[in-house]
C-alpha cells in the first residue's frame, strides 16, 4: 500500500484539522509515494524504537508524541534528533505522528481510556470546536439520480443525527446549449437542449466536503457538473479534549484507583483526596490534564483521572473539594499502541506490530 493512501485512511478517522495550532502532526519524515507493508505503533520514537523498527524491517512508525516538535537547525549525526532523522531516512523508514488530534477525535485516546475502564455514555469535557456544515446542491438528469444519491451517501454526506443518506430532491427542467469543443452527454452542439433533471440537496461536513465533491463528479454523467455549495449556520458534531461520564454503580476513590491500576497494569498510583470519597461521576484527560480540574468540577464530577499533576494544583483541588487520580503521563497514554493497532488492523494489506520498548523515563523505588 502506498503511504499516501494509508495516510488518507488514517486522517479520515483522525483529521489533522482537530489538532491544536501549536501541535506538529502528520507525516514528519518520509516519502508519500513509498510502499508500506509493515507498521510499528509506539507512544513515541527514540533511538531504541527506531532500532527496533530497523530490526523488524518496518516501513512506517506511527507515534502519539510528535517526533519533531521544536525547531530543528541542523540535521547531522552529532545532533541527537539529527542522528535519528538520518537513521530513519537511511533505512527508508517513514514516521507519522498523531497527537492532540488523536486526543480529541472520537475513538481516540480519551475514548479508548473510557472504553477499557467501562465508563459508558461519555460526554466531551472541553469542547474545542464544532464541525462546519455545508449544503451541497447538485443538478443531475433524472436517469442518474439514484446513482448520484448513492454516491453522496457512500462518501459520508447526508447525516442528520443517527440518519444517513438524507437528501431533498426537486424535479425541474434544465436547459443548456453545448458550444464547440464540447462532448455533451445529452444534446447537440449549437442547439439548446431541455432535460428533465433533479436537484439533489444534502448536508456535508467540511472534513469530507472535497472528497464528496470528487465522488459526485466521478459518477455524474455530464461533462460539466452544475452544483452549488452553501456554508450553513447550523453547527455539526462537537469535538474536544477529555471525557466525563456518570457511573452505573457508585464506588469510592479507593476502589476506583484499584480498578485503574488493574486496567493499566500499574503497581503505584498518586491520589489527591480522601480514599473514602464517594465517586458517581468521573472525568478523564489522558496525558496532562490538571488544568481541567475546575472544568471537571463545574460538570459535577467527583474525580478527574489524568497525569502530571503539580503540588500547588493538588492543593487547589483539595481546597475546592475535588479529588484527583494521577496515573502519570506515560501510563495514561501508553495505551495509544493498543487503540492504534486495533484501528490499523482493520486496513487490509499491511502488518501492524506494537513496540516492545519501555519508554517510561521514571522508575519508582
Amino acid at each position: 500500500m502506498k503511504l499516501n493512501d494509508l495516510i488518507k485512511q488514517i486522517e479520515k478517522k483522525y483529521p489533522l484539522s482537530l489538532a491544536y495550532d501549536w501541535d506538529n502532526v502528520g507525516l514528519l519524515v518520509g516519502d508519500f509515494e513509498s510502499e508500506i507493508k509493515k507498521v510499528l505503533v509506539t507512544l513515541e520514537a527514540n533511538e531504541n524504537v527506531i532500532d527496533e523498527a530497523i530490526e523488524n524491517n518496518v516501513d512506517l512508525i506511527v507515534t502519539h508524541h510528535p517526533f519533531i516538535f521544536k525547531k530543528i537547525n541542523k540535521i547531522n549525526t552529532k545532533d541527537l534528533k539529527g542522528r535519528l532523522i538520518h537513521k530513519l531516512i537511511k533505512n527508508d523508514i517513514a514516521l507519522y505522528s498523531m497527537h492532540t488530534n488523536f486526543d480529541i477525535a472520537f475513538d481516540g485516546l480519551n475514548d479508548y481510556f473510557m472504553e477499557i475502564m467501562g465508563f459508558k455514555n461519555t460526554k466531551i469535557l472541553d469542547v474545542t470546536n464544532s464541525q462546519t456544515l455545508y449544503k451541497l446542491a447538485v443538478y443531475v438528469p433524472k436517469t442518474h439520480e439514484l446513482v448520484l444519491r448513492e454516491a453522496l451517501g457512500e462518501a459520508g454526506a447526508g447525516y442528520i443525527g443517527n440518519y444517513s443518506h438524507c437528501t431533498f430532491n426537486t424535479g425541474g427542467i434544465g436547459t443548456f446549449k453545448p458550444d464547440e469543443n464540447t462532448n455533451p452527454f445529452i444534446g447537440t452542439v449549437g442547439e439548446i437542449e431541455e432535460v428533465e433533471e433533479v436537484k439533489i440537496e444534502t448536508i456535508v461536513p467540511q472534513s469530507i466536503l472535497q472528497k464528496t465533491i470528487d465522488k459526485m463528479i466521478k459518477v455524474h454523467p455530464y461533462e460539466e457538473v452544475a452544483y452549488d455549495i452553501y456554508k450553513l449556520e447550523n453547527k455539526g458534531e462537537s469535538v474536544g479534549l477529555g471525557r466525563y461520564a456518570s457511573l452505573d454503580v457508585q464506588t469510592n476513590l479507593q476502589a476506583l484507583c484499584e480498578k485503574i491500576k488493574l486496567k493499566l497494569n500499574m503497581n503505584h498510583i498518586r491520589v489527591v483526596g480522601d480514599l473514602n470519597t464517594k465517586i458517581k461521576k468521573v472525568a478523564v484527560v489522558t496525558g496532562a490534564g490538571s488544568d481541567m480540574v475546575r472544568l471537571a468540577k463545574s460538570k459535577n464530577c467527583d474525580v478527574i483521572i489524568t497525569g502530571d499533576v503539580k503540588y500547588h494544583e493538588a492543593q487547589d483541588a483539595l481546597d475546592m473539594g475535588m479529588t484527583i487520580v494521577d496515573c502519570g503521563h506515560f501510563d495514561t497514554e501508553n495505551i495509544f499502541k493498543d487503540v492504534m493497532k486495533r484501528f490499523l488492523d482493520s486496513i487490509e494489506g499491511i502488518e501492524i506490530i506494537r513496540s516492545e520498548i519501555n519508554l517510561n523515563p521514571f522508575i519508582i523505588i
